[in-house]
């Protein structure tokens, strides 16, 4: 239990070798990639979203499964248990997008780790 609270706390200390989350990428991102990456992209379009009166907070890579549910409760009002699937494939997304998140964040760390360990050996 000793190392992985030294680890945790290294972790929260030492702000060095942690990327900024509100900024964009500092490293390429077909970096390390030899057969490129697949691009993200909208599924729902600006319009669709203001159409289906989309909140801000869901306006994101999966925000085409929201304007589903939106659809589906419309139809199926005061009976929303119908739309189960709709809300479970929503949740999905947003999980899968979370990880996505969470993997581009861990490799941003990893690169900005081996770019300053780089830069201490040349010292």
């Amino acid at each position: 239990m000793g190392g992985t609270m030294s680890n945790m706390w290294e972790t929260w200390t030492n702000r060095e070798n942690q990327p900024n989350y509100a900024m964009p990428p500092t490293f390429d991102p077909l970096l390390g990639f030899e057969n490129g990456r697949k691009p993200r992209e909208m599924v729902a379009t600006h319009e669709e979203m203001e159409a289906a009166n989309v909140p801000h907070r869901y306006r994101d890579y999966c925000a085409h499964l929201y304007i589903d549910i939106l659809k589906c409760r419309k139809q199926n009002a005061p009976w929303f248990r119908a739309c189960n699937h709709e809300k479970h494939a929503y949740d999905k997304c947003e999980y899968e997008d979370w990880v996505l998140r969470m993997k581009e964040y861990e490799r941003e760390k990893r690169l900005i780790r081996k770019r300053n360990a780089a830069l201490k050996e040349m010292l």
